[in-house]
């Protein structure tokens, strides 16, 4: 059954009225605190209907209602205003993101800082390569007798390289002859290819009895791997003890178990298109620590084929709008940084479109 236009006011009222108390909400309360021009009494009515079409709850018998997952749906997707961040809001993150900062984890870490303390919830960030990443050329360069450096280019044009000791001294001709079969043999495959059966007919075929085999197959294995996701960064997770929510003590340490893990944090799907932001609420997720909160992530690109991402955890009541525009902004300047742009971030003249924001619904 569609809603018509009063109860979707109903219900906009009491998501944003629970947003701000965390307390069941009366319908008292929606028709003192709203100009809906509706007596307490049809306001009651309707959010009898509400809660039997399943958009709202009722936690106690004589208690106000609470909005269902399905009652925010409704809102993230039809009923929520657009958030414009104000002025001293942008000049804020715009000065803590022009903080240049050389690494990317220091980056990551700081930019998650940020968020959590500006959304009083739970944020995590990370940089996602893709998947089975292979190394499509090596380079040996010899250097002098005991010297080499190793240099492996990756599919997504990352550059790792190696310097190599060999104290018992190394010919110039078997170094090239090394690269060669390296090339020939050791490219476009992942790392769990690099097998000890592969490294040992690579070693027959070259005579090697100094190790070089090994050594540049162990330097392969450790560049590829260096290329996935580890863990992602946390922060701001106590910040989920001052919500009314996480009172339940067993209800915070099992979220909380849950962020300290960061590499579930990997499992959260992003948003479908990059420089989105998607939403996703209670049942929504996927992970079962999440059935009862609700995640807003945003995506930028990072270069070199990486996608950046940067989430916040909350309770189901947070103000998605709000969070939705602080995290595409913040992602549109993480983008800026890491792609070496100077210029300074312009101000958000809308936050993200409806259809981005909303976890593939119209």
């Amino acid at each position: 059954m569609e809603l018509n236009e009063r109860k979707k006011k109903i219900l906009k009222a009491i998501v944003e009225t629970f947003v701000q108390t965390a307390e069941p909400v009366g319908s008292k309360t929606i028709a003192a605190d709203t100009d809906l021009g509706l007596s307490s009494a049809t306001i009651r009515n309707e959010m009898a209907e509400l809660t039997a079409m399943g958009y709202l709850e009722q936690p106690h018998t004589s208690a106000g209602r609470v909005p269902s997952p399905q009652g925010y749906r409704m809102y993230v997707n039809e009923l929520m205003n657009e958030h414009r961040l104000s002025l001293q809001e942008t000049q804020e993150i715009n000065r803590a993101l022009k903080q240049k900062i050389s690494q990317l984890d220091q980056l990551l870490a700081d930019a998650g800082k940020l968020v959590s303390e500006l959304t009083n919830y739970p944020a995590y960030t990370l940089a996602a390569p893709p998947p089975n990443a292979v190394i499509k050329r090596f380079d040996c360069i010899y250097v002098d007798a005991n010297t080499v450096i190793a240099v492996a280019m990756l599919d997504n044009n990352t550059v790792k390289n190696k310097l190599m000791i060999f104290p018992e001294g190394i010919d110039e001709g078997f170094v090239k002859k090394l690269g060669s079969v390296f090339n020939a043999n050791f490219t476009g495959i992942r790392s769990s290819d690099i097998t000890p059966t592969l490294i040992s007919a690579a070693e027959r075929s070259m005579g090697d009895r100094q190790g070089a085999v090994a050594a540049m197959a162990g330097f392969a294995i450790n560049a590829l791997e260096e290329a996935v996701p580890k863990r992602a960064f946390v922060a701001g997770a106590s910040h989920l003890l001052t919500q009314p929510e996480y009172k339940d003590v067993e209800k915070a340490h099992r979220l909380l178990s849950y962020l300290s893990e960061g590499k579930e944090l990997l499992q959260i799907p992003p948003p479908e298109s990059d420089s989105g932001v998607r939403i996703m609420i209670g049942p929504e997720n996927i992970a079962e620590e999440l059935k009862d909160a609700g995640v807003v992530v945003a995506s930028y690109d990072l270069g070199n084929n990486t996608q950046g991402l940067i989430g916040v955890v909350g309770p189901t009541r947070m103000d998605y709008a709000k969070v939705a525009a602080y995290l595409s902004y913040i992602a549109s300047g993480m983008k800026r940084l890491a792609l070496g742009a100077d210029s300074d971030i312009p101000l958000i003249e809308k936050p993200p479109d409806r259809e981005e924001r909303k976890d593939g619904q119209k």
